[in-house]
Order: C-alpha cells, then structure tokens, then sequence
C-alpha cells in the first residue's frame, strides 16, 4: 500500500460536516416541484416520488444536489436575491460543505449513502426560468449528480459527509 501524497491526503480529507436545508421531488416533466420535509432513497434508483427514480441501477443522476450558498451567487449574478431551489429541480440543498470536495467518493445523507457521479450542469430552460442570463449564471454552480448506494430515509436537518 502506498502512502498518499500530500495533495492526495487534502483531497481525502473532507472534516466539514453539510447539513439538508430543502428536499424537492419532480413528480412529472414541467410539473412543480414538490418541497418535502423527508425522502426514501432506494438503492439504484433515488428519491420515491421523483419522475427520475427508476431509470435503473447504472443510472448516473438518480439524485441532484446544490450548495445553499450557490442559490445566493446565482441570485446575485441575476442582480436579486438567493434562487428558490424549486427553480432550479434539484433534490437537496445543501449547506455548509463543498459539495465538490465529494467528487470521486461516497457519502452519507441521513440514512443512505450516495456516491457522486458528476456535476449537474444547466439546461437550456435557466434563461426562460430565470430570465435572460439564467443559463450563464448557474454555470459551475449547478450542483452534482449522485447515485444511492445504500437506501434510507432522508429528512431535513439531516448531516452531510463522507464515509470512513
């Protein structure tokens, strides 16, 4: 076994703790988003309630998430105030962790443990929900895409971090 180099041992090391602020489930294409205060997350598929649960095991974006504090950036490059999260149709809203720093590794939410994916980049439909430059302003502060692992309830309030 070989022994991390120094920006290897920064990489893994992650001793922020996030906490879920907002959970939101897409029951339908185009149809509002519903905020919750609890969601079961099913291993291979994601969120019950949510039209992206099902799409099967190898699916890459069974979950979205954002950081809270990229909700106030995209409001303030738009010249307002923080983004209602229902806007954007992600799942969880997070705050107090780099949701980056979990690329590449598990985590826990809750109950279940999530894998990261990828980030989770805009589409086309930014500008006609947020207006004109919405597409812009939420590049590079869109969120991930996570996969469950290991199923469980996630509530609001919840911790966020990495596994062991």
């Amino acid at each position: 076994m070989t022994e991390d180099t120094p920006m290897q041992a920064l990489l893994n090391s992650l001793p922020q703790t996030g906490e879920v602020l907002w959970i939101g489930l897409r029951p339908g294409h185009r149809q509002p988003v519903e905020s919750v205060e609890g969601a079961e997350a099913l291993p291979g598929k994601g969120l019950v309630g949510d039209r992206f649960r099902g799409r099967g095991a190898e699916s890459q974006r069974q979950v979205t998430l954002i950081q809270a504090e990229h909700l106030a950036a995209v409001g303030s490059f738009l010249g307002g105030g923080p983004i209602d999260p229902a806007l954007l149709r992600r799942n969880i809203v997070v705050s107090g962790l780099n949701l980056l720093a979990l690329k590449d590794k598990r985590f826990r939410i809750g109950e279940a443990l999530l894998e990261y994916t990828g980030n989770c980049h805009p589409c086309s439909r930014m500008e006609e929900t947020l207006g004109p430059g919405g597409y812009n302003a939420l590049r590079g502060h869109g969120g991930i895409t996570a996969r469950v692992i290991e199923g469980g309830l996630i509530r609001v309030g919840d911790a966020v971090g990495m596994t062991e």
